[in-house]
């Protein structure tokens, strides 16, 4: 290696470490104090601040990432996690990245993403309507919630948006932008608003 070229990537590193340590690492103690979830199992990777809330269960199995350092909005944004009724349950497995930006909220049956799953920026998945469709009951009424299941080894793009009751099969691809509202098989590639399926993988 030429001897400029590696003291560049020196420089490089020391120059990340330390926009960590003085720029995020302050944010993800702050967001750790913000945090008022009692049942959080695991330890996660925080790369970015990540808020964990509600009166729920938060599961990390080994090695989650939260958040990624050579993306946008590292140093603006952060992750949202809530478990908000006390049957409530988030449940991120292995190897799961999830790129910065994310809301991951559950007020009904759980949520699960399985292992070694990729999810790009800005991704939005919840089990619940939040608020009952109909205009007399909107404000009073109970809204309709159902569990969210994404499978092994998926690859999720950005500014996804998953809603309640769906389920993505193994080794899926959601592409870019998409609303998923209905279940989608393993070994596809889904995409659009709403989500269809565009073709199947080879695998």
């Amino acid at each position: 290696m030429n001897i400029d070229r590696f003291i560049f990537k020196v420089k490089q590193k020391i120059k990340n470490l330390l926009g960590y340590i003085v720029f995020q690492y302050p944010r993800v103690l702050k967001y750790k104090i913000l945090s008022n979830c009692k049942n959080v199992i695991g330890s996660p990777i925080y790369n970015q601040p990540t808020q964990l809330l509600g009166e729920g269960t938060i599961l990390f199995d080994k090695n989650v990432n939260l958040g990624v350092k050579r993306s946008p909005f590292f140093y603006n944004g952060y992750g949202y996690i809530d478990a908000r009724k006390s049957n409530s349950k988030i449940i991120i497995k292995n190897h799961v990245t999830i790129n910065n930006n994310f809301m991951i909220t559950s007020e009904g049956e759980g949520i699960e993403i399985g292992e070694n799953t990729l999810i790009g920026l800005n991704f939005e998945v919840s089990d619940s309507d939040f608020h009952d469709l109909h205009p007399d009951r909107r404000i009073s009424g109970i809204p309709k919630t159902a569990k969210v299941v994404i499978g092994r080894n998926v690859f999720i793009g950005s500014n996804v948006k998953i809603l309640k009751g769906v389920t993505i099969g193994d080794n899926s691809v959601i592409a870019n932008s998409s609303v998923v509202i209905k279940s989608i098989p393993k070994n596809v590639i889904a995409g659009g608003c709403p989500a269809k399926i565009i073709r199947k993988l080879e695998v």
